[in-house]
């Protein structure tokens, strides 16, 4: 027996993990936990708690034992922590939120970040906390209008700040020159700013990390472009210039290898050299009816060995060729209603993926150059949120959800709930 062999047969499955910020460690869309369920029992994943919540689009985190999330409700935003295994209310924090100007005004947009016993929150009209894990309290806190000379954007501030190393780092919009600031994450002293803040808005699409070591890249993807720099410093290496009608980049940037891409709902998606910033193909059409490439609204697709797999413009799980662009397939068997802005977050788990659809649904299924195979399914949440578009069930669902320590954990404008996803329905 070789070393590596008794070492797997010891660790056994894959141990639990936390998931402590925007789509889990690394911003990756990865849930490394095994021992899970295959398909989901009659009724659905059992459930562990529920909790009341207010309004929001803001996705849990969860780390260190604690469910972190924010909501919204006459007029005051709040950050609350859960017990992780009862649901039980450990502290709030709550502040007061303008958020006239905003819309969809239902509450925060942006997901919790966890670290080192530290828990950053920023608010849909600019308010950026930084509260001690353990009871809430305040370390530091700014404001982007006030502060840095920011205007809120139509949909509000929604981009989760992202941490390397002593740093915080937020898409500000600030002005001038402070669309992207760093913080030293302790003291909220500002380190370095970055990127005029007066030549487009900031957009919506979530901050990344990628590289290692001297190549290691901050990604910002901004409604003029994306903006390849140095997280120590702020320096700009490389942009890609990008205008996205009505300034919405959403989807967060992925990267692989080589490669970053992109995708806009109204311009499609552009495939770039990840060290120079060189276009290597580009969707033609700017329109999310006719379109070509991937379309999406809200989802971040995901890149699988030569392939790459995501939800277009009205709900086609689409999946493209990566040297190319090239469309391989497209199935409407994931949403299964057709609708403008139909939206599904995708989490990879070992040989398979987790769908969250907008319709409060969690899917298993396997992606491939053949087609979309569904493994099961299960009605999780109740859609509560307005869609701007005709839908089925009159609401729409479009919150990330967590998946930690076997569980999954979901929120809605009324309540949070954390369902069981090990095999067997254990705790």
């Amino acid at each position: 027996m070789t070393r590596w062999v008794w070492l797997l047969l010891v660790a056994g499955p894959l141990a639990a993990e936390d998931w402590p910020e925007w789509r889990g460690k690394g911003r990756a869309g990865v849930w490394r936990e095994s021992d899970l369920v295959r398909r989901f029992p009659p009724g659905g994943p059992p459930v562990a708690w529920r909790a009341p919540l207010g309004g929001g689009y803001a996705g849990p985190a969860v780390a260190d034992g604690r469910v972190l999330v924010t909501d919204y409700a006459a007029g005051r935003e709040r950050a609350v922590a859960l017990d992780e295994q009862t649901g039980r209310l450990l502290w709030e924090q709550s502040w007061p939120a303008d958020y006239r100007g905003i819309d969809y005004a239902g509450g925060p947009r942006a997901t919790p970040t966890v670290d080192a016993g530290l828990v950053y929150v920023l608010g849909a009209a600019g308010d950026l906390l930084c509260l001690r894990a353990a009871d809430g309290a305040v370390v530091w806190r700014t404001n982007f209008r006030r502060d840095l000379g920011a205007e809120t954007p139509p949909w509000g501030f929604a981009c989760a700040p992202v941490v390397d190393g002593d740093r915080l780092i937020a898409v500000a919009g600030g002005r001038p020159d402070a669309k992207v600031v760093a913080f030293d994450k302790r003291t909220g002293r500002i380190l370095w700013r970055a990127l005029s803040g007066d030549s487009s808005e900031p957009g919506y699409s979530q901050p990344i990390l990628a590289g290692s070591g001297p190549a290691r890249r901050l990604l910002v993807w901004h409604a003029g472009g994306l903006a390849v720099l140095q997280p120590d410093s702020g320096k700009l290496l490389w942009e890609h210039p990008y205008r996205i009608t009505f300034s919405t980049p959403i989807a967060t940037p992925v990267v692989t290898g080589e490669f970053v891409l992109v995708t806009a709902f109204f311009q499609g998606a552009r495939l770039l050299r990840f060290a120079s910033g060189e276009l290597v193909w580009r969707g033609m059409s700017d329109s999310e009816v006719r379109s070509e490439t991937l379309h999406s609204a809200l989802t971040t697709p995901v890149i699988d060995g030569e392939y790459i797999y995501g939800v277009c413009a009205f709900g086609e799980l689409r999946c493209l060729r990566l040297a190319t662009g090239e469309r391989v397939w497209q199935s409407q068997d994931l949403l299964r209603e057709r609708a403008r802005y139909a939206t599904a977050f995708l989490v990879r788990n070992g040989d398979r993926y987790i769908f969250h659809t907008d319709r409060g649904e969690l899917v298993l299924g396997r992606l491939s150059p053949a087609g979309f195979t569904e493994l099961s399914r299960a009605r999780v949440i109740k859609p509560t949120s307005k869609s701007g578009s005709r839908r089925e069930l009159g609401a729409v669902n479009w919150v990330h959800p967590a998946f930690a320590n076997g569980h999954a954990v979901l929120r809605n404008d009324e309540e949070i709930v954390r369902v069981s996803l090990r095999q067997g329905g254990g705790r």
